[in-house]
């Protein structure tokens, strides 16, 4: 848990009095992969201040169970319980937003087995919490404090032809130039190593630097925001992530992360 306290002196004790902690600043491109195998889920995000935190599904008796394989499935460990209600109650609590100032917050859910199979289902559990969620109402944009973003297999048909929906897709580099608007796809993430060769030591070659710039641009251009994965968990890759512009960076390491940003922004 990162930690915020201020630290004041009581003159007529000469004892030191912790002030509360405040709720940190947000932090824009913070992602925490696969977040529900931290300690504690979601909580560690958000008292780092992540505004993107990723989650991994499997449908079961009409429920979606979080957990990386079907054989970590545990009836208790649900994306309700564990995100969308303690999501809704931070919201309630903070007046609308996850974090004060925020100008996004990303809920990146990785449907884990057959796509078509799990939205209806999805649909109707994201729509019972529809003020919470970014949507499309019927071909009009309606901001949220919550973008949800589908991930892993994406019922992309299904979701474009959806006209009220409370989610959006993960697209890939070939969506680039492509037709879907952005409230569709708003993301573009790919596999670090599909495009580098570099794995975080030594120098970042200029070439490589050039193209991952190039990718920036090019994702920018059209309303998107980017994000790799698989990239080595190191700073030396977080730095080279950063002065190129993405817009979101994957870790697994927390407190690590918010560090080199708060340190870098």
């Amino acid at each position: 848990m990162a930690l915020f306290v201020s630290v004041i002196p009581v003159t007529s004790c000469g004892e030191q009095v912790k002030v509360p902690p405040g709720p940190p600043s947000p932090l824009l491109r913070a992602h925490a992969h696969n977040d529900y195998l931290n300690k504690r889920p979601l909580l560690d995000a958000l008292d780092q201040g992540f505004c993107s935190v990723e989650v991994d599904i499997f449908l079961r008796r009409q429920k979606f169970h979080v957990a990386h394989t079907r054989f970590g499935i545990r009836k208790d460990r649900t994306l309700e319980e564990m995100y969308l209600k303690p999501l809704a109650e931070r919201i309630k609590r903070n007046k609308g937003v996850v974090f004060p100032g925020q100008k996004r917050f990303i809920l990146l859910i990785d449907i884990k087995d057959n796509g078509d199979e799990a939205y209806p289902v999805l649909d109707r559990l994201l729509t019972s919490y529809g003020s919470l969620f970014t949507a499309v109402l019927h071909g009009k944009h309606r901001p949220g404090p919550v973008t949800a973003i589908l991930s892993g297999a994406r019922p992309r048909a299904l979701v474009e032809k959806d006209h009220t929906r409370y989610c959006a897709l993960d697209g890939r580099p070939g969506d680039l130039g492509g037709k879907a608007a952005p409230d569709l796809i708003p993301l573009i993430s790919d596999k670090w190593s599909n495009h580098f060769k570099w794995r975080g030591r030594g120098p970042f070659p200029p070439e490589e630097r050039q193209r991952l710039e190039e990718f920036v641009k090019r994702t920018r251009k059209q309303g998107r925001i980017l994000r790799f994965w698989a990239v080595p968990d190191r700073m030396e890759s977080w730095k080279a992530l950063h002065e190129s512009g993405v817009d979101l960076i994957n870790t697994d390491k927390l407190e690590e992360l918010a560090h080199f940003l708060r340190s870098n922004e």
